[in-house]
């Protein structure tokens, strides 16, 4: 703040992507009481599998959605001056939004509206409790690059069609944490390009997003072509910190 600075508090609900470990026994919670296919977790006895998790019963939902709003009054109280729902990369809101983690027959699963029930609560009651006062920004993924197995392009732009007014500003990202954040060693700069654009359109809310951006002249070709209106680059500013200048 005292340089000029705005700064937004992400705020996350890992979902199934957890263990039993750090919930004092208690098996993680998610859509539906489907494992995470593959890969072990770390947890603080070790290196263990991941579990069959709980399916979040209707008080669950609501006590979360509540959760979410509590911690968006307690970032504006420490002084942050917005917060970052995060509803992408396999957490809880996106276990809610795929297919393939969310098999309800209730009013949170099944249709596309349905499943985005849970998401369009959370920035909704956010929103309501940060009455102009902070900023509601909502992270979400637009691919998982699984083609007809994941989430498809009629089905986000048909999200952002439904709930695109609803946060102040957008941020896109694509597929996994791994896919997203991939290095230079193995993606080109700028590569959630073909991803990403046209999804402004859907919106009068500005965008981030993000792509492994190394080039000033990258960046703003981003803008002044109307792919994003804002350039996510903690990276390339922790490489180069006066790139941004």
């Amino acid at each position: 703040h005292e340089a000029g600075g705005k700064i937004v508090l992400q705020l996350w609900h890992t979902g199934r992507a957890s263990h039993s470990d750090f919930h004092n026994g208690n098996l993680p919670l998610s859509a539906s009481a489907i494992k995470i296919e593959g890969d072990e977790i770390h947890t603080p006895k070790g290196k263990k599998p991941y579990e069959v998790p709980k399916a979040m019963t209707f008080d669950d939902i609501k006590r979360t959605v509540q959760d979410y709003k509590k911690a968006a009054v307690n970032a504006k109280a420490a002084g942050f001056d917005g917060v970052e729902i995060h509803g992408a990369n396999g957490y809880l809101l996106d276990q809610f939004l795929q297919d393939k983690s969310n098999h309800r027959t209730d009013e949170y699963g099944g249709s596309l509206t349905n499943r985005i029930r849970f998401l369009r609560e959370v920035l909704e009651d956010s929103r309501e409790e940060a009455d102009g006062k902070a900023a509601i920004a909502c992270r979400i993924t637009i691919n998982e690059l699984l083609g007809e197995d994941g989430i498809t392009r009629t089905e986000i732009e048909d999200t952002i069609g439904e709930i695109g007014e609803h946060p102040d500003l957008w941020d896109f990202v694509l597929g996994s944490w791994e896919d997203d954040s991939v290095t230079s060693r193995f993606g080109p700069e700028a590569e959630q390009e073909p991803y990403v654009r046209g999804l402004k359109d859907l919106t009068t809310k500005p965008v981030v997003g993000v792509g492994r951006f190394t080039s000033p002249d990258t960046m703003v070709h981003q803008i002044e072509s109307g792919v994003l209106d804002l350039i996510g680059a903690a990276r390339p500013s922790i490489a180069a910190p006066f790139l941004p200048r």
